[in-house]
């Protein structure tokens, strides 16, 4: 049975192209011109909506805590990260006003109680949940009451975490409405450390739409998941890398994020369904439309290479396999059993097609 929900009218799910979501976070620099800038170019790129994050630093951490590890935020102090990198409360409004008076979905991640009500008083058509916060059961609770679809981002949960808060959601009545993005919380993530074949783990395992969140460089490992079967791809993205910003260094810029929408749209329609028919070009697509029509497709049949006479046995002799249109009424080579030593029902002249109504069956 196919999942599908809908995310501001747009479907989303098995069957339905990769829904692209471009993550703004804090690459707007405090600039809400920039802001705006970073929702019109996600528009013009073909992404099908823009996220932002709603939190302040108060409602993420206490002072006095260091980034460790990683390249980007490495010694940071984390309270300080935050404040730099939050999208100021009073700019949500307007924001929102914005991106759709130009026609793209917005929503965001709610990092606390608080931004889940300023994002229901602006009618956030989704939520997303970040993968620090998917162990945030409150939280959680709050999102899915809402009655809106949520993405889940597994990175920093482990598989017994996600099957758990899965089941929570489950009792609250909202199953049917989330998507389970794997996520690898590196920033960049390496990509030989992505590991697709955890995405179609979360997929089968929990009977879920799943997709992933993506902080590698490049639009590599996205396309590769469309190809597996993403339903889902989200990617960070801002102007200009050199315009710095806390998430520059493993952004897309504008032509990048253009290639991504494009790219994985190819990527899921290489895909098809299970029908075949031969294109106008001869390529073969695979399915099950054997009403072959097309004069300019040929494919391989029976045609005769001598004048043969009636009551002649038909052999490798006298006829010959060729490509030949496939209108012709020949007999497919595939069929060979059937027409070799057969006997021929009515005269034949050289370079004829060996039809079905000129055999005589065994």
């Amino acid at each position: 049975m196919q999942k599908i929900l809908e995310i501001d009218g747009q479907k989303v799910g098995d069957g339905q192209p990769p829904y692209i979501i471009a993550e703004m976070s804090g690459n707007h620099n405090g600039d809400i011109e920039r802001a705006k800038k970073l929702i019109q170019l996600a528009k013009q790129a073909g992404a099908d909506a823009v996220k932002l994050q709603t939190y302040t630093a108060e409602s993420m951490t206490f002072k006095g805590f260091q980034v460790e590890g990683g390249k980007t935020w490495q010694g940071l102090d984390l309270y300080k990260l935050y404040e730099e990198a939050h999208t100021p409360w009073d700019w949500f409004n307007e924001l929102f006003s914005y991106a759709k008076s130009i026609g793209i979905s917005i929503f965001s991640s709610p990092f606390d109680l608080a931004a889940v009500q300023l994002l229901e008083s602006l009618d956030c058509p989704a939520y997303k949940i970040a993968s620090n916060e998917m162990t945030d059961w409150p939280l959680v609770e709050a999102v899915i009451k809402t009655g809106k679809p949520v993405i889940l981002s597994t990175g920093t949960s482990t598989k017994k975490e996600v099957a758990e808060t899965i089941k929570f959601i489950e009792k609250l009545g909202g199953r049917d409405r989330i998507i389970v993005l794997h996520c690898v919380s590196a920033y960049p993530a390496p990509a030989e450390d992505t590991y697709l074949g955890t995405m179609l783990d979360i997929r089968d395992s929990f009977d879920v739409l799943a997709g992933l969140s993506d902080h590698t460089l490049g639009i590599a490992i996205a396309v590769a998941a469309v190809s597996l079967g993403a339903c889902v791809v989200e990617k960070h993205f801002t102007l200009d890398r050199a315009d710095g910003g806390p998430d520059s260094t493993f952004s897309l810029e504008k032509p990048e994020l253009v290639a991504l929408c494009e790219e994985t749209k190819w990527a899921w329609n290489s895909l098809g369904g299970l029908t075949v028919r031969p294109l106008e070009m001869g390529t073969i697509k695979y399915g099950g439309d054997t009403n072959l029509k097309d004069k300019g497709i040929f494919t391989r049949q029976f045609w005769t290479i001598k004048n043969i006479e009636e009551g002649e046995i038909f052999s490798f002799e006298n006829i010959k396999s060729i490509r030949a249109p496939v209108d012709s009424g020949a007999v497919k080579t595939m069929n060979y059993q059937s027409v070799i030593g057969s006997k021929a029902k009515t005269s034949l002249p050289k370079n004829k097609p060996v039809t079905l109504e000129a055999i005589i069956k065994k």
